[in-house]
């Protein structure tokens, strides 16, 4: 029986313990950076230089025209907008060369990955791959070498710094989906040792490991499951791996184990300009300093025949937008 001294302990027990709990779970303040001009289909892939400009790409649906590239400076102002020339308008995943400094960019539309001028948007081919691809995220080795991760035939593409014809570096079941998002193998990075490459798999909901040897793929298996609409990815310092799950509007950071430890963000309505608080459709995500940067995709999946939670208010979004956060793990 529980005496009316015992009842209080309880209670007081009860309130020591609460802010402790609530702090574990600190989801922190997500601000938006940047909006795009009116008009602009959805960011998708996103990336920063070393002068700290964050460049994203959008993704329209239906296509329509060329591709186009935003150039944002560190307080989210619009610097520039490029079209990249002889693109599709569905680009995706990007970033900067580690050794030469070319800019990279995915034609998700026309299955190839452009090497891009960020100024005049000027582009070339640096890497075709084989089959009906999805292309979608790319990564780099400590030598150079390039992965493309391939949604649709669950695929990881492997080319040398130059590019060319990429060669199949890895294919898996485990790379491929039949769920909603319908893409496979998505966002994709290495550890710090390069030992292990890890691949979302978003319709699947999984983050897949793949261990590499004398840079040789081994077997990939799930590392964690029920991320829901794992998409872009990074790793940090200490090999946790933070993850944006498109479907959960939320970034869900995990350690090399698989366990959670800190879930970031989430979606807060639409705002009276028609962008979205917090995350919606949260596609990828780049660190620089003490900030995430994460697009906003907001895409209607109903235009691919997929009803999800987020759809209709997907379809309210009139302004897009690029979201940030603080860069930290709640203790």
């Amino acid at each position: 029986m529980l005496t009316l001294g015992r009842a209080r302990l309880f209670v007081l027990a009860c309130c020591t313990l609460l802010p402790l709990c609530a702090s574990a779970w600190d989801r922190g303040r997500v601000e938006r950076f940047a909006t795009l001009p009116a008009g602009s289909a959805g960011p998708e892939g996103i990336a920063v230089d070393k002068r700290g400009n964050v460049y994203a790409t959008t993704f329209a649906a239906p296509p329509s025209g060329a591709g186009q590239l935003f150039v944002f400076d560190d307080d989210g102002r619009l610097l520039r907008q490029v079209t990249v020339a002889g693109s599709s308008s569905q680009l995706l995943g990007l970033d900067f060369h580690p050794t030469t400094g070319a800019l990279l960019v995915i034609d998700f539309g026309n299955g190839k990955v452009l090497k891009v001028n960020p100024v005049s948007g000027a582009s070339s081919v640096f890497a075709t791959v084989i089959g009906s691809p999805g292309l979608n995220a790319l990564t780099f080795d400590q030598h150079g070498n390039v992965y493309i991760s391939d949604s649709f035939q669950g695929i990881i593409w492997k080319t040398g710094p130059n590019g060319g014809a990429a060669t199949q570096w890895t294919g898996h079941q485990l790379l491929t989906t039949s769920g909603v998002p319908p893409f496979g193998a998505n966002g994709l990075g290495f550890n710090k040792a390069h030992s292990m490459l890890y691949v979302a798999n978003t319709g699947n909901d999984t983050i897949v490991q793949i261990p590499v040897s004398g840079g040789a793929a081994g077997t990939p298996s799930v590392l964690t499951n029920s991320i829901n609409g794992a998409d872009g990815l990074i790793l940090d310092n200490d090999d946790n791996i933070w993850v944006a799950a498109n479907q959960a509007d939320e970034i869900v950071v995990i350690d090399k184990t698989g366990k959670a430890i800190a879930k970031l963000g989430d979606f807060e309505g639409i705002d009276r300009d028609g962008g979205p608080r917090g995350f919606l459709f949260p596609a990828s995500l780049v660190r620089h300093e003490e900030w995430i940067y994460v697009t906003n995709l907001s895409l209607d999946l109903r235009k691919f025949g997929s009803q999800t939670v987020d759809s209709q208010w997907a379809a309210e979004v009139t302004a897009q937008t690029i979201s940030r956060i603080r860069a930290r793990i709640p203790r």
